[in-house]
Parts: structure tokens; sequence; C-alpha cells
């Protein structure tokens, strides 16, 4: 097995132990991270939500990321810190604008730092509660 795929499914194993545990309501949503080599990416989801067939599934409230066209334009970068800092602080003015002020942090077996962890501090600037 390679070096890589064992990072992958390490981290997709985190995740899936992680996400046992959280899980969102349209109150208090879970702000889901998945970063790339290239950029960074959130969501607020609603796992509670139940389709029209009747099985509950997770409803994106919000997202963005630094493809997101007013991003894109202040980084040069999507693969640094910087890029992950104005992306929290869009995705805390999208929930405060929506009217969310809490939600659960979902790291999605990321390490809670570097990218992720500047993502989460524009955030919580930004006013959201974890």
């Amino acid at each position: 097995m390679k070096s890589e795929h064992k990072k992958t499914v390490g981290r997709w194993r985190r995740h899936m132990r992680i996400r046992k545990k959280l899980i969102g309501t349209p109150e208090k949503p879970r702000l889901c991270v998945y970063r790339s080599s290239k950029h960074i990416y959130c969501q607020l989801i609603d796992d509670t939500y139940v389709d029209k067939s009747g099985y509950r599934s997770g409803k994106v409230i919000a997202g963005c990321s630094t493809l997101t066209p007013s991003i894109k334009k202040e980084v040069n970068s999507g693969g640094n810190k910087d890029a992950a800092t104005v992306v929290g602080k869009e995705i805390a003015k999208i929930a405060k604008d929506k009217s969310i002020e809490t939600v659960t942090f979902d790291r999605a077996g990321y390490k809670y730092h570097g990218r992720v962890k500047a993502l989460a501090d524009a955030a919580r600037e930004g006013g959201l509660k974890f």
C-alpha cells in the first residue's frame, strides 16, 4: 500500500470516527472543513434534514471556498493560511446573514493545526461560537 493511500485511508477513518459524534441541526449546524493542496472549502450542514423519500440526509445551508469569486479576488494562492483566514471570515459573515450564531466544528480528520486552525480562528473572530 502506498503511503499516500495510507494517509487518505487514515484521515477517512478519523473523519468517520468524528462524524459519529457530531450532528448538525438547523439552529447549530456543522461547520465542515475540507482542504486540498490548492484550496480550502467549508460548509454549514444540517444533518437532521429529511428528504422527500424519507431518508435523513445532510442539507448544505451555506458554503464558501477559495474558489468563491469574492474570495478569489482577494487571495493569490488558495493553499495557505491567509486564504483560510479569508474563508473563515466569509463563512462567519454568511452565517450571521442567515442568523446562525453557534456551530459544531468538524475538522474532517485533519489535525487542528495550520490552515484548519486559521479558518476556525477567523470564524470565531467573525462572531461564530463553537
